[in-house]
């Protein structure tokens, strides 16, 4: 299970939050590093900065940034690697500090590595039961 959390919005972290990974290429303003219990950072997971510049969260361009981000991720597999690894192993939260949740990089990412799980599960061949 993967699910998705707004750094600004925790108050305390989720004992179910399992493994938690910041996926933002820049540290959220005002968060302090040990205020936020991390497993992982993976900068590189994050859109490129060319990318996020020019999407600006600029809700008219979602299209076209979510293609390109899934390009960038499709060229890029050691970056999400790791976290679709903790996925599969168990509940993973992803954090980042977008205000508009449903427009961010976060979100494009939470669907991507969904996607590869169901993938990876329909390979596994099926148990014979006799």
């Amino acid at each position: 299970m993967i699910r998705l959390q707004r750094v600004y919005e925790e108050h305390r972290p989720d004992p179910r939050a399992g493994t938690r990974f910041l996926v933002d290429r820049l540290w959220p303003r005002g968060i302090k590093k040990v205020d936020l219990r991390l497993d992982g950072w993976p900068r590189e997971v994050a859109p490129s900065t060319e990318l996020r510049r020019w999407y600006a969260h600029n809700v008219e361009c979602w299209d076209e940034f979510r293609s390109r981000y899934i390009h960038e991720l499709d060229a890029h597999p050691d970056a999400w690697e790791p976290l679709l690894q903790a996925a599969r192993h168990g509940r993973v939260t992803l954090l980042h500090g977008a205000r508009d949740t449903e427009h961010s990089n976060a979100t494009v990412l939470k669907e991507y590595l969904e996607a590869r799980l169901k993938r990876s599960s329909r390979k596994q061949p099926r148990p014979t039961v006799h």
